[in-house]
């Protein structure tokens, strides 16, 4: 009994001690479940149904140009520079923009012209300016090795050689292009040619013929915040979006059919543009041009640098909103999805129809003959795996050459992306055409030309590249990129390189640098 008596208190303080125990995992259990319920519950974002459409929207002016009497070539200026912007009124933000404080004037030239840029940069570091889509040599570029100094100026020079198309122009310096893209530095270059010019479809820059350059931002007072969120792998992910540099924008317009040229200029969130209403558009256009013909669809997803062309009808008096739908697939598993901004909904732009409206022509039925590569000419195939560690596990080194193609020829290219998490995929230099998706034909949104594409978490893509070009093309020393257009990944080394060679030819050593006077 005695001893039975001394064992209690020993079993009373276990009990205790237990009980207290119990508690605090108890405590510390909810703390964390509470923690990641708003992890979650914070990391879903949207303004669908509540943006009130205030600012009229923005029309990127057209860029001045003048024809050189001594070259022939059509020349424009573009000036880098730092200013403020007012997106919000009285509060003003640090930006950077070409030949303005936020985004730059719209490029247009015509194939068969022959076109240089003068380049300068007054920012207080070096950048460059790369022409997104477009066919041109290696050194003329704009990629990470023809770095523009503080102070100094570069002037590229190339002839159109393609089709009509909607392309962009942005930096691409190595590991920082995130950051100079973010803080304003972008703008259109739209081609055109004798079809497209001849085509019944609306073309009245800034009327019926609307640049749509959308974003997604985030403000800390009166700055941009930059930073990346908790969990947010993908890059960076904002809490609004913004098109031209308009917040809340509208658009008055007074033709029965508006054609809207979609960027997408965010630098990670993937869109899934539709109307709210449901209403169907006629896509007419994708990266590389126009396609053979229109496709009614009511929705249009474009990864950051795709651009699209539709067409949507209007009726008199109405307000049509243009909006980025939650994603419905390949962002991986949901933890995934939501925190790389899959399930966030946006009201990007609201289209308001005047009461009385210009009569358009329908959208023909026929829109242009496809210049693409065909994969039965191909002479190599590659392999490329996208992680996040690098393309086939290695990551962007300046000097080292990861392919060598010839000038004149056709590859195709196989592309996988087995991360779980979305990644997508920019080649410098060519249009190429999607030969499949999973092994199966591509849909008809990607038939056309492309030069991005994004590729789902799980998927397994084949394209075929031709590397066309005159001996100018041909340059061992001097290479043209390609990386994941998810900003943040191609800064953290997501990109790899490759040469055009004359036949027989070999890969030199690429030059970085700058260019420091004139």
């Amino acid at each position: 009994m005695a001893h039975t008596d001394r064992k209690t208190p020993g079993r009373r303080r276990l009990r205790r001690v237990l009980t207290v125990l119990g508690s605090v995992v108890a405590v510390l259990a909810l703390a964390v479940g509470a923690g990641v319920w708003w992890l979650w519950s914070d990391a879903k974002v949207t303004t669908a149904g509540r943006t009130a459409f205030t600012n009229e929207l923005a029309i990127p002016p057209l860029a001045e140009s003048h024809v050189d009497e001594k070259t022939g070539r059509r020349v424009f200026d573009l000036r880098m520079q730092a200013g403020e912007t007012e997106f919000r009124p009285g509060r003003k933000t640090p930006t950077w923009g070409f030949n303005g404080n936020y985004l730059g004037p719209t490029l247009r030239a015509k194939r068969g012209e022959r076109v240089e840029v003068r380049v300068r940069n007054s920012l207080d570091e070096a950048s460059t300016v790369h022409w997104h889509g477009m066919h041109l040599p290696a050194r003329m570029d704009g990629g990470p090795h023809q770095m523009v100094e503080p102070g100094a100026r570069w002037s590229p020079n190339w002839r159109i050689d393609q089709p009509a198309a909607t392309l962009w122009y942005h930096p691409h310096p190595h590991g920082k292009t995130e950051r100079h893209v973010q803080r304003g530095l972008a703008g259109m270059f739209l081609l055109d040619d004798e079809n497209s010019e001849r085509l019944a479809l609306p073309k009245r820059y800034g009327v019926d013929d609307l640049p749509v350059v959308v974003q997604d931002v985030k403000f800390d007072g009166d700055r941009f915040d930059h930073g990346h969120g908790l969990m947010q792998n993908i890059g960076f992910l904002g809490d609004r979006t913004m098109v031209n540099g308009t917040l809340d924008p509208y658009r008055v317009v007074r033709d029965e059919r508006v054609r809207l040229r979609l960027l997408n200029a965010s630098t990670a969130r993937t869109y899934d543009f539709g109307f709210a209403d449901g209403r169907e558009v006629a896509l007419v256009g994708t990266d590389g041009g126009l396609l053979e013909r229109p496709v009614a669809e009511d929705r249009v997803r474009l990864s950051p640098g795709e651009r699209a062309e539709v067409v949507v009808r209007m009726r008199a008096g109405e307000r049509a909103v243009l909006r980025g739908f939650p994603l419905d697939s390949g962002y991986g598993d949901a933890w995934q999805k939501r925190f790389a901004g899959g399930d966030d909904s946006f009201d990007v732009l609201q289209l308001r129809a005047a009461r009385t409206l210009r009569p358009s022509p329908g959208v023909p039925a026929k829109l242009a003959g496809q210049e693409l590569p065909d994969p039965a000419d191909a002479v190599r195939e590659r392999h490329f795996e996208l992680k996040m560690s690098g393309i086939n596990g290695r990551s962007m080194e300046m000097d080292r050459v990861d392919a060598t193609v010839t000038r004149g020829t056709t590859e195709v290219w196989t592309v996988r992306n087995e991360n779980g998490m979305p990644h997508n995929f920019h080649v410098h230099d060519v249009q190429f055409r999607v030969v499949s998706v999973n092994g199966a034909r591509p849909p008809a949104a990607l038939r056309g030309r492309k030069d991005t594409i994004l590729v789902p978490s799980g998927t397994t893509m084949k394209i075929a590249l031709r590397f066309d070009g005159g001996p100018e093309f041909a340059d061992p020393d001097t290479p043209f990129m390609y990386h994941c257009h998810l900003l943040y990944h191609e800064d953290g080394g997501m990109m790899g390189q490759f040469v055009v060679v004359d036949r027989g030819g070999r890969a030199g050593t690429p030059k970085g640098g700058g260019h420091a006077g004139h």
